[in-house]
């Protein structure tokens, strides 16, 4: 599975709002070269014991703008910082979040079994993303305009190392509620070690993710608030965040794999409620809780928010079985964003989209999905455009009935193709060749 840091509503946003032209390209590059992105490798890890000093836990790789895997050895487990500041920034917070996961959970890499960590940075150019791809963690080095690099703040490092975590434990589904609870995970433990490498407690804590990923200039506080879900940021380059934190608020939508980084804020506040009701650090109670609920058993690949809330109350019972007052404040909390001890309202039906179908030679493209859960639409009329014969042509070859569609992984793109008849709906991974090369020229050219 990979999954991406940020969501596509956000790229989306930059890529047609951005008041600097160049940040918007990067914006649309970035789309761009998400949506080329396969999952095709294998995770074969290699054994290795995780968090003893001069272990070969993880390898940093350089892919010097390109966006070739996993690029070139840049620094190994006990090599001096060789003074490229993505490369240094990468070796450290992955060390951070491998001791963490070690110390106060017992786990031995994203695999459990001590899997070498393989990391690739300077991954294409201006490129504003990071991901896991199942495989791999890989980051961008940002535009310069609107986005820093993606390893100089660490719990980005965190987030993406924890989808590792999920893929080799609960595997929730990316898609709806299973796919916002493996967007919550993430932000939850990148949290949970960020507050165990400052040494605070709940209360200290910010509870934002991404905190100085944007550049002086941009209103943003980070990309997320977990305890203030859709307060991150405002501003006219990347839009307002559209976090919720509520179930009254919840988002029925196709676009983000069912809106799993919108939805993502109501488990995350949930958490954030329960750390702070528990007092003290995070990692202790609220942590050891959640980390169990993920690795019992309990949670399965498609569970969703109520039957997650559940496994948490019931982990609590397990690890403090002598402190029912743990399980209590858990379940207050989830009762706080409409779950277990309330009624969520139901949310509102989303209407159909009103707009009549493009007529035949018309062909309009839409991407949702991806790291920061951003939406961008184009069409092209085929007749008007100098590309309109190339596109004919690409699209009489697509066979519908020959597609293969796999399940939605997390932080990937989702593509859907309109032409006369032809209505496609694709995850990123299974783009035939003909269907990228549609897709790369409508949202490149296209109104």
């Amino acid at each position: 599975m990979t999954c991406r840091f940020i969501p596509p509503y956000l790229l989306q946003h930059l890529a047609t709002a951005a008041v600097d032209p160049a940040a918007g390209a990067c914006g649309a590059r970035t789309l761009d070269l998400d949506g080329r992105l396969r999952a095709q490798r294998e995770f074969a890890p290699r054994q290795s014991i995780v968090a003893v000093a001069g272990d070969d836990a993880r390898v940093i790789h350089t892919a010097a703008n390109t966006e070739t895997l996993p690029g070139t050895v840049a620094r190994s487990v006990g090599d001096p910082a060789v003074g490229d500041a993505a490369v240094d920034e990468a070796y450290d917070s992955s060390g951070q979040v491998l001791d963490m996961f070690a110390d106060q959970f017992g786990r031995r890499s994203v695999d459990g079994n001590g899997a070498t960590l393989m990391i690739t940075v300077h991954y294409g150019v201006d490129y504003d993303n990071a991901f896991w791809d199942g495989a791999q963690l890989v980051f961008g080095d940002g535009d310069g305009r609107v986005f820093d690099r993606f390893t100089k703040p660490a719990d980005v490092m965190f987030h993406e190392f924890t989808h590792g975590v999920t893929q080799f434990t609960a595997g929730l589904i990316y898609q709806d509620q299973s796919g916002a609870l493996n967007e919550s995970v993430s932000d939850v433990f990148a949290a949970v070690t960020k507050q165990f490498l400052r040494s605070q407690t709940a209360d200290q804590a910010d509870w934002l993710i991404g905190e100085g990923l944007f550049l002086p200039g941009i209103n943003a506080r980070a990309l997320r608030s977990m305890v203030e879900p859709g307060t991150a940021y405002d501003d006219p380059q990347i839009g307002r965040d559209p976090q919720v934190g509520h179930m009254r608020d919840y988002v029925e939508t196709v676009e983000d794999n069912g809106g799993v980084h919108i939805n993502s804020g109501i488990p995350n506040r949930a958490f954030a409620l329960a750390a702070l009701a528990l007092g003290g650090a995070s990692w202790e109670k609220a942590g050891r809780v959640w980390y169990d609920a993920l690795t019992s058993g309990e949670v399965t690949a498609r569970s969703d928010f109520t039957a997650f809330a559940q496994a948490t109350i019931n982990s609590a019972g397990r690890v403090f079985p002598d402190d029912a007052a743990v399980a209590d404040a858990i379940r207050e909390a989830w009762s706080g964003v409409g779950l277990l001890g309330e009624e969520p309202a139901p949310a509102p039906p989303v209407e159909p989209d009103a707009a009549e179908p493009p007529a035949v030679e018309t062909v309009a493209v839409r991407r949702s999905g991806g790291y920061a859960g951003a939406t961008r639409s184009a069409q092209l009329d085929l007749n008007a455009d100098p590309d309109g014969p190339e596109l004919r042509t690409l699209l009489t070859r697509v066979r519908a009935d020959e597609l293969s569609i796999s399940q939605p992984t997390p932080d990937r793109f989702v593509y859907s193709v309109r032409y006369g008849e032809l209505q496609l709906t694709v995850p990123e991974q299974d783009l035939t060749p003909e269907l990228r090369q549609v897709v790369q020229i409508v949202l490149t050219r296209g109104s």
